[in-house]
């Protein structure tokens, strides 16, 4: 049985559909990586996954560990494991990494049935999990994202990703705005965190994070469709001809 499985989606914003018909399959153990061009549908895909009330769901269905969870809040997606990296992560002034992982963490365990870490658990745990990105004392001990550059930024993400151990990551465009050092620590840290029981899906426009992080399979999402998947090697043929080249297969 698949970790996640997607059929005949159709989702929008208002009267606007913006995905047409979207079939995907992940397996536990896979990296999925999604491209396209701008406004095709890829952030819809992942906001429509991770409940996003903005977007509404007009036909298909989304199965994630058996369960068909387009009815779930979406606090009670983020409970069963699925995890959202964004792409401009918000700010949160004056709630701290810690405080706001505290209760993230313990939630997820309440949700579950298990009992709150105790602050030197939390604090050992968050130890661990800091090693992943390299964030240091300094960064973690400040507000959420407030005067973060875009690299602390994703540190941040990967790092509250690992804090959470998800079973299905969900990264958009989460290379954006990075250079190749902040680039090549947070796809270390995604690396790390791979394991045979979770799945990411990586949406990017650019081949370069694919270097990084190597994917199982790169479907190319265009006008609001996979209109085709392949192996790894399909992102270096795109990076080479580009997307007018799918724009000329397709009317083929």
């Amino acid at each position: 049985m698949s970790l996640l499985s997607i059929r005949n989606l159709h989702a929008g914003i208002g009267d606007m559909e913006i995905l047409k018909g979207i079939n995907l399959d992940v397996n536990a153990g896979e990296v999925h990586s999604i491209m396209g061009p701008n406004g095709n549908g890829k952030s819809t895909l992942a906001g429509v996954i991770a409940g996003n009330p903005k977007y509404h769901v007009t036909a298909g269905e989304v199965v994630y560990n058996g369960k068909n969870i387009l009815d779930l809040p979406v606090e009670v997606r983020a409970a069963e494991g699925i995890f959202l990296g964004f792409q401009y992560p918000v700010e949160i002034p004056g709630v701290s990494i810690a405080n706001f992982m505290r209760t993230a963490v313990n939630e997820q365990r309440k949700y579950r049935g298990l009992d709150p870490l105790s602050g030197s658990e939390f604090l050992k745990l968050m130890e661990e999990k800091k090693k992943v990105v390299e964030m240091t004392a300094s960064l973690a001990n400040r507000s959420v994202n407030e005067g973060f550059s875009g690299g602390e930024k994703k540190k941040n993400e990967i790092f509250q990703m690992a804090m959470l151990d998800p079973t299905l990551s969900i990264l958009d465009e989460t290379d954006s705005g990075l250079d190749i050092d902040a680039l090549r620590i947070v796809a270390s840290g995604v690396n790390k965190l791979r394991s045979k029981d979770n799945a990411t899906i990586v949406i990017t426009h650019y081949q370069r994070l694919l270097d990084y992080i190597v994917p199982d399979f790169v479907h190319i999402l265009y006008e609001g469709r996979i209109v085709k998947t392949g192996p790894k090697e399909l992102a270096l043929e795109l990076e080479e001809k580009g997307y007018e080249w799918i724009k000329k297969e397709l009317e083929h």
